[in-house]
């Protein structure tokens, strides 16, 4: 019984907190980032992305076999040092996450080290509906965005949501077509736009090419005689989805700016 409560008092080993120090982990950031473990000869070992940098580094200090991956236990042993890049948002972190995996292809790393599908999102104007859908070659009468990757698919179903309830001021949230609600609907989604076809092509061709704002606040300007709590909240989460998106426009925007002063 000795033997085993002296098993028992035997702690799991903590490799990093040996070899960075314990104040590594508690002065890491409390923000949105990318994380890159680096080897003695500064290779890049694994690049991670977290909302929370601090909590998310603090799940490799404790080496538990039962609780870590054998893969991660391996890395952890080879793991020198750890560098740290800070984003505005879990979404830019994401993004970062996913160029420094297809660039890099780190050693322990899976998932994302070699690209994708591009995809684009592709709209046209039939008589007076609007067809939204997300696909790999777009046809020569459809406009497109792009490329992107998966996170194509979840724009095109906000952009549909909204511009379903912008063109149906009448109806609620829960009114919306079948599945829509859940983002369970075809790859091609169709809209009556009726007489503001032109109008709707223009703020999201300027959406896309221009500027976010004019497209937000022509959608905004339909919003403004809802006032059910539930319709109000969840117009709000998905215009949310959207000014992140036109946010990360305007960075890659200035970002081109700033490489063409070079």
């Amino acid at each position: 019984m000795a033997g085993m409560g002296q098993l028992l008092l035997i702690s799991d080993p903590r490799p990093l907190d040996r070899r960075l120090g314990r104040k590594f982990f508690q002065q890491a950031p409390r923000r949105p980032g990318v994380y890159l473990m680096k080897d003695a000869r500064n290779n890049v070992l694994y690049v991670g992305k977290a909302k929370d940098l601090r909590q998310r580094l603090n799940n490799y200090r404790v080496a538990n076999p039962d609780r870590m991956p054998r893969r991660h236990l391996r890395m952890v042993t080879e793991v020198q040092r750890i560098e740290l890049e800070f984003c505005v948002t879990e979404s830019a972190a994401l993004e970062r996450e996913a160029k420094l995996l297809r660039a890099l292809k780190p050693k322990f790393n899976r998932a994302g080290v070699w690209p994708g599908k591009t995809r684009f999102i592709a709209w046209r104007i039939r008589e007076d509906q609007l067809d939204l859908t997300v696909v790999e070659t777009p046809g020569a009468d459809w406009r497109r965005f792009g490329p992107m990757g998966s996170s194509a698919f979840h724009l095109q179903r906000t952009l549909s949501r909204l511009l379903w309830l912008a063109l149906n001021p009448t109806r609620s949230f829960a009114e919306l077509p079948a599945g829509w609600v859940q983002g369970d609907f075809m790859e091609k989604t169709s809209i009556k736009c009726g007489e503001s076809a032109g109008e709707v092509v223009a703020v999201l061709e300027s959406f896309f090419w221009n500027e976010a704002d004019p497209f937000l606040l022509w959608l905004e300007s339909r919003f403004t005689a809802r006032t059910h709590p539930f319709d109000c909240q969840a117009v709000e989460a998905e215009l949310e989805g959207l000014k992140e998106f036109g946010a990360k426009q305007r960075l890659k925007e200035e970002d081109r700016r700033q490489l063409a002063l070079l």
